[in-house]
């Protein structure tokens, strides 16, 4: 499951014009998260109800935070262009920004998970 998500670094296939692959990935978990049998009909359109509403909230909730849901705004390099590309990973400013992403993605998903399955 984790290679899931392995096509949507860097946009999708880091062809940035994309959502960031850290919110993108973060649908395809709540998609898992509520699956359902589809012979379930009546099961399978609340869950899908509830996967929209997540997923929009989790959006949402990251474009007030980083003021974009599209890779290359949020990165600011054109990963296409190689000299720019490197100049970035070797700054560390890739990977401080995706990290950061990932971070409130997961944390994004468990307030959500909380918040629908309360802990006793």
């Amino acid at each position: 499951m984790l290679w899931a998500g392995a096509a949507l670094r860097g946009g999708i296939a880091r062809q940035q014009r994309a959502t960031c692959g850290a919110l993108s990935s973060a649908a395809v978990c709540l998609g898992l998260r509520h699956a359902r049998p589809l012979a379930d009909t009546v099961g399978v359109e609340e869950a899908r109800e509830k996967v929209y509403t997540q997923a929009r909230e989790l959006a949402d909730a990251f474009v007030d935070r980083f003021g974009d849901a599209a890779c290359i705004d949020l990165i600011g390099v054109d990963f296409s262009d190689e000299e720019a590309s490197r100049k970035a990973r070797e700054s560390g400013l890739i990977e401080e920004k995706c990290h950061s992403y990932v971070r409130f993605v997961i944390e994004k998903l468990y307030e959500l998970d909380e918040k629908e399955y309360p802990s006793p």
